[in-house]
């Protein structure tokens, strides 16, 4: 296949890239396109060091130029014929130096490889990526088969118990007989002795052989806890961690409880192997007996492991979360919430049995104005496996309240270190004890760190501070955590927000969307791996317009009005304006795409390209659109419905193509409304808030306004009665202000400013030219980017 069809079929992503390639005027895309066999097929990297063959093939691609104009000649595509003129014009400039274009060619192909190069190994790494997943299922196998083996050695143990029992009674059957026969002849006498003497050194190698193999057992037991502990939960923790804020991670306690109860069992069994044995030495005993030197030890060890199992298997499997709540982990003071705890060790007589009890934290840390809270409701609960789907042990305390206690004492010894109420961090707390054949533990869970409000306003903040704290810290226990807060990796913060959006949409970001993000916070960089995000940057700074406020604007305005065009992909979303008019001005006329305000928080907006009548392109933008908007009409009803009136008063919908190419219908068509035209439940609103009117031969470019269109594309707001007015009168009447000269930008073309628009709206949704935006590709700073347009 060649190598333009080849980086034709790359996803989205690197067609991006392709853009952007040919995002100037050395080559350009069409000439790539129609010449692409040939192109493929010259030497070019010869052609850049012999003149000759530089001056033929730069002969042959002006002939080929030519060929292609008779083409668009006959099929009467009058833009190429236009566009393949001009090319050739420019192509021509090569004639003093032929050398040059063909390193340029060659420069363009060689990069078109490393596009397709960068793509293959993106995909070979995704193949690679399946094998931690294959590492982790190998795991949990090797996990089971450690089980199964754990499991046949108990049952081995039993056997062996029954066994050395059954040598035992032998042994005492034949020397109680011995006892009470009064044997007289010595030389039987001394053979029943022979026997005796060999039936207790037989049982005293067997008493060996089975502490032995007991603590071999220990061993095995104590590698699984190992894992079980250090492992497996700890890397749930993680997982659960992860979910909280977003993760589409597993979190199913089933496996670990199976586990863990594997375990208990055993090490009960255990208790019972050693219990039988002092059992045993209590009929049977004798000097040098090794099960009352070494079952003691074994006995200690055995009860160290099973408490050391039990205090790890008291979890809190959902964290405390409120039933409106942003999300988990964020409490409000006096309103309801709940949390469930749950013990993994899984004993059927134990149902109804054990009492759990719910408090905070008892010490608190010495921080001037911490708060201090008590847990108010149903704060005790028996552990039981109705209030479970999978039949756990649970306690799910649903109908928690928290109160602040009444702050006083001295304030003797108090740090001066300062937390806002978001960065407090406080913890709840459960405990029981488990008591089970006469062995009693004291267990106790912790949640994951909490933020306490006591508003509603400061749910956004609070939920910022547990998104970091998770993302970062796998100490869930470090409350000071934000007194010294570690800034975060820009993978780590990319894959966070990615999550966001996940969680909300079941649509994460792409790696294009995230390296906006990331232009945004860093300026332009080769790499961003080694890249950092700190606390203040992302929660902080600009207040209240921080980073945090204008990407969880977007995030709710997507959730609650535009999830299905998100999560279809109909959204490019996060895109500089700088990316989205160098994506447009090579699209054919109407193409748009549709993108996220960099400046309103929760704002939409879509651009769109026009040629201009010397076939320039000319990128337009609508001021964004909020949920004042979004509120009353979907916002595919407003890309259906979207008009402006041309020179002749004839509405058009300059919508045609969602970038790249796909018909605005074929994308949208699925969400429309059944009605149209002045059937549809929106026409009211479209008429007065979506009309455009061209101001050609009526207004004439007038001095600056002092207003927010001051910075815009000249165009000035009619009220939705003067539009109505003037449609009785028959024409469009045009108001009395004001209005801005047109800036128009050089890099699209050297001609004449295309023809501006005016909108009739009564809201801010106005018609913008989006090449009066900078690129914005340094720091991130929000102040920089607040102002009337997007």
């Amino acid at each position: 296949m060649a190598l333009w069809d080849r980086v034709r079929q790359l996803p989205a992503a690197y067609q991006q890239q392709l853009d952007e390639l040919y995002d100037r005027d050395a080559l350009p895309m069409d000439v790539r396109h129609y010449l692409s066999v040939w192109m493929e097929n010259q030497e070019w990297e010869r052609a850049a060091r012999e003149h000759d063959l530089a001056v033929v093939l730069l002969q042959v691609l002006l002939e080929n130029l030519d060929i292609q104009h008779s083409r668009f000649v006959q099929e009467e595509s009058f833009l190429m014929q236009h566009n393949i003129r001009r090319y050739k014009q420019n192509f021509q400039r090569y004639l003093e130096d032929p050398c040059d274009l063909a390193r340029t060619i060659l420069w363009f192909l060689q990069k078109e490889k490393e596009i397709l190069q960068s793509a293959e190994l993106a995909e070979q790494v995704q193949l690679l990526q399946v094998e931690p997943e294959i590492m982790e299922i190998n795991s949990q196998q090797d996990l089971e088969r450690k089980m199964a083996g754990l499991r046949n050695e108990v049952q081995c143990m039993e056997h062996t118990m029954i066994c050395l029992e059954e040598q035992q009674d032998e042994f005492d059957f034949k020397y109680q007989t011995h006892k009470m026969e009064a044997v007289v002849d010595e030389a039987v006498k001394k053979a029943q002795v022979q026997v005796l003497q060999l039936l207790v050194n037989r049982l005293n190698d067997s008493r060996k052989s089975t502490l032995s193999d007991l603590n071999k057992l220990l061993d095995r037991a104590e590698d699984l806890i190992d894992i079980l502990v250090k492992k497996e939960l700890v890397e749930w923790q993680r997982r659960l961690q992860k979910a909280c804020i977003g993760a589409p991670d597993d979190v199913c306690l089933d496996p670990l409880e199976k586990w863990f109860t594997c375990v208990a069992v055993c090490l009960f069994q255990v208790r019972e192997f050693l219990s039988k044995l002092e059992e045993l030495v209590g009929k049977v005993s004798y000097e040098d007996d090794p099960v009352k030197a070494k079952r003691p030890a074994l006995q200690k060890r055995a009860d160290t492991l099973l408490r050391d199992l039990l205090k790890s298997s008291f979890v809190v499997e959902t964290q405390p979360s409120m039933p409106q709540g942003k999300g988990s982990l964020v409490l409000r003071t006096n309103i309801q919430f709940s949390v469930k705890a749950r013990l993994l060790v899984k004993f059927p007589e134990l149902n109804h049995f054990m009492k759990v009890t719910v408090s905070m934290e008892r010490e608190t840390p010495q921080i001037k104005g911490y708060r201090r809270f008590n847990v108010l409701g149903t704060t005790t609960k028996a552990l039981n496996m109705t209030e479970s789907q999978s039949g756990g042990m649970v306690a799910d305390f649903r109908h928690l309240t928290l109160k602040e206690q009444k702050s006083g004492g001295s304030s003797k010894g108090i740090s001066d270190i300062s937390l806002t109420v978001t960065e407090e961090l406080h913890i709840i707390y459960f405990h029981t004890v488990f008591e089970l054949k006469g062995f009693s533990v004291e267990l106790q869970a912790s949640s994951l760190p909490v933020v306490i409000i006591s508003n509603s306003s400061q749910q956004q903040s609070a939920w910022a501070s547990i998104i970091w704290f998770n993302m970062i810290s796998q100490n869930t226990q470090d409350i000071m955590f934000f007194a010294n807060c570690p800034a975060a990796s820009w993978p780590q913060f990319g894959e966070m927000l990615s999550w966001q959006f996940l969680s909300a949409t079941k649509r994460g970001l792409n790696e294009a969307q995230l390296e906006m993000i990331a232009v945004k916070l860093f300026g332009q960089q080769l790499n961003y791996d080694n890249c950092k995000v700190a606390w203040s940057k992302f929660s902080k700074e600009n207040s209240p317009d921080t980073f945090w406020v204008w990407f969880d604007g977007i995030l709710v305005m997507v959730k609650t009005y535009l999830e299905d065009l998100w999560r279809d992909g109909l959204i490019m979303g996060f895109v500089s304006k700088g990316k989205e008019k160098s994506l447009l001005k090579r699209k054919q006329r109407g193409t748009f795409l549709l993108r996220f305000s960099e400046s309103v928080i929760g704002g939409i907006t879509f651009s769109w390209v026009e040629i201009t009548e010397s076939g320039q392109p000319d990128v337009k933008t609508v001021t964004p659109f909020t949920k004042v908007d979004l509120i009353q009409i979907p916002f595919h009803e407003i890309i259906r419905n979207f008009q402006i009136l041309e020179a002749d008063n004839i509405p058009e919908n300059p919508l045609l193509y969602l970038y790249p190419n796909t018909p605005k219908d074929n994308a949208f068509g699925k969400y429309y409304s059944d009605r149209t035209g002045d059937d549809s439940p929106y026409i009211k609103y479209i008429k007065t808030k979506l009309m455009f009117v061209s101001k050609e031969n009526t207004l004439e470019a007038r001095p600056s306004m002092s207003s927010d269109m001051a910075q815009g594309d000249c165009l000035e707001p009619v009220n939705g009665l003067c539009e109505e007015a003037a449609e009785q009168n028959g024409e469009p009447q045009l108001p009395d202000c004001l209005v801005e000269p047109h800036q128009f930008d050089p890099r699209l073309s050297d001609a004449a400013p295309p023809e501006e628009l005016l909108m009739y709206l009564n809201n801010p949704n106005l018609l913008e030219d989006s090449n009066i935006f900078e690129d914005e590709m340094g720091d991130f700073s929000l102040q920089e980017l607040i102002g009337p347009n997007s």
